[in-house]
């Protein structure tokens, strides 16, 4: 059985979201408070995280930094804040996808089990494949170890990072809307908020590119999306 950890101050939404991911056949853990909860999530052994942003002790955003720095699996961060740059603080924090209160909880279950689907495809194909390395100008991308190396630096990628970077640069000179690149990164359509894509490609250039603004890698095509460019 998969396990689930919440970290949750209110308790009714808590119990709430408890009740449904518990009738879905998922074993939930539930901390109140923002300490306890980076404790138990470090310390324990979950499959997917769902953590408020606004918690007592320690907030959402630093809990989601000091857990991403010690493990990979998908984290979604929910917040009554509807502001964009709450959510791309939020998810340049490591978080893999970023809820708004209030919400269904039938799209939470969604969510979850999109996003423990394909960690849990990611994980056997690292075990049974052999080693899986692409080279594209001075960038050398390692599928199986999942690592990412500019110029022979090693660059530090979370999941949905490198599960991005990966397609694109397996689809070169293809050009993606943000809204098929939600739907084959995070499992889902995009429920009208893209800006999840947007914050991640922005990661990824900061960690390729020496001038974001002029992306060697990552081309904006505007008004339509993105391709990776090999030329």
């Amino acid at each position: 059985m998969n396990k689930i950890l919440i970290i949750e101050d209110e308790q009714a939404i808590a119990e709430l979201e408890k009740d449904y991911l518990e009738m879905n056949g998922f074993e939930i853990t539930v901390c109140n408070d923002g300490l306890s909860g980076e404790e138990t999530a470090i310390s324990g052994d979950f499959d997917l995280i769902i953590l408020d942003l606004m918690l007592p002790e320690v907030d959402g955003y630093e809990v989601c930094r000091h857990v991403r720095e010690v493990k990979d699996i998908p984290i979604i961060m929910v917040s009554a804040k509807k502001e964009d740059l709450d959510k791309i603080y939020g998810l340049g924090m490591g978080a893999d996808d970023y809820m708004t209160k209030p919400f269904s909880p039938s799209e939470l279950v969604a969510r979850v089990k999109a996003h423990m689907s394909r960690y849990s495809r990611l994980v056997a194909a690292k075990k049974s494949s052999g080693n899986e390395i692409m080279d594209i100008k001075g960038l050398r991308i390692d599928k199986t170890s999942r690592r990412v190396f500019v110029g022979g630096v090693e660059k530090q990628f979370t999941t949905k990072e490198f599960d991005l970077l990966v397609f694109l640069a397996s689809n070169p000179d293809k050009v993606f809307t943000k809204q098929e690149l939600f739907k084959e990164i995070w499992g889902m359509e995009s429920v009208g908020d893209i800006t999840t894509v947007t914050v991640h490609i922005k990661k990824i250039r900061e960690k390729l590119e020496d001038d974001s603004s002029t992306p060697r890698y990552i081309e904006t095509i505007w008004g339509v999306g993105y391709r990776f460019k090999v030329s």
